[in-house]
């Protein structure tokens, strides 16, 4: 790290973090210092291009399960075949769909030039922090909200898997308390969720806010309702040869955790394929929250978003 950023760093609001020593208050919202670096290169250099998609959610959202659906949606023409030679079928949505921030920690200028149009990028970042030319270019975003009792209950799990064996695992009433405050990966969680509400009210045909629960109990419509958004709706002849079901089948939960790549294969980056796959289910939370911890969170839910989020 540059001795200019370290000093920036110190400027910064800082916090005991939930996998990396320290989460630093950035824009209104927490990031560990390694991705912080990445973060702001990403800010600084990233140059959109017009048709880009982008696929945003806070962490442990269902974001595994939107990159598969929008590569197997986007690329159905030139993979028509899920059972056969598709890229899922060998590789971790997480490569095929790249979080955007990551590829700039250690280099300003990543190399997208293998991507094909319309190229997609995931990221966790909140509406205020996106690179200046995603807005400047009025790019599609597609954002997937998830409850919070369970966004919480997954990102616990999660983070204990990422956590060295010697530091043990996080406190479960611990990270509750921070979540709560807001201290969290790229949390404030509710005010990651409103910025994005309220920018798909205000630009309904750039930005698409989908809720996991509503896309769970009925996959056709809103895969459809997707498919519309992103301006590559499905043939009548398309939905004749079940090419609808051909994808949920090949992104469902089951079939993703069961390929020998999710479950044997490593990201880049480090993490293991199947630390992203726990079980995907809605209404976790009842297994692991007390009844005052499902108080506190509802609470903090009604207070901070509007019913209609509820």
């Amino acid at each position: 790290m540059s001795q200019d950023f370290r000093d920036f760093i110190v400027s910064l609001p800082t916090e005991k973090g939930w996998v990396a020593n320290h989460l630093h208050q950035y824009q209104g919202f927490w990031h560990p210092t390694r991705q912080l670096k990445g973060v702001i290169a990403c800010q600084n250099h990233f140059q959109a291009q017009e048709n880009d998609i982008f696929l945003i959610t806070t962490p442990k959202s269902g974001t595994t399960w939107l990159k598969a659906l929008t590569f197997a949606l986007v690329n159905r023409v030139r993979f028509p075949n899920p059972k056969e030679n598709h890229p899922l079928l060998t590789n971790n949505p997480h490569v095929l769909v790249p979080f955007l921030d990551m590829a700039y920690i250690d280099t300003d200028s990543p190399d997208f030039s293998s991507f094909t149009s319309p190229r997609l990028f995931s990221t966790h970042l909140p509406f205020v922090s996106l690179p200046k030319s995603v807005e400047d270019l009025g790019c599609k975003i597609v954002y997937l909200c998830r409850n919070p009792k369970d966004t919480f209950v997954s990102l616990y799990h999660f983070t204990n898997r990422l956590r060295h064996k010697e530091k043990g695992e996080n406190s479960l009433e611990e990270v509750f308390d921070k979540f709560c405050r807001g201290v969290s990966l790229y949390g404030p969680f509710w005010d990651h969720v409103l910025g994005y509400w309220k920018q798909s009210l205000e630009n309904p045909k750039r930005v698409l806010f989908l809720k996991y629960e509503d896309f769970k109990e009925e996959p056709k419509l809103h895969l459809k309702k997707l498919s519309e958004f992103l301006e590559c709706p499905f043939s009548e002849e398309e939905e004749n040869h079940t090419v609808i079901d051909q994808i949920l089948n090949l992104c469902s939960f089951d079939n993703l955790s069961n390929l020998e790549v999710n479950k044997t294969g490593k990201l880049p980056s480090g993490e293991e394929n199947c630390a992203f796959f726990r079980r995907g289910e809605i209404g976790d939370y009842k297994n692991f929250l007390t009844k005052e911890m499902l108080e506190k969170l509802d609470h903090l839910t009604k207070e901070k978003l509007p019913a209609l989020l509820l």
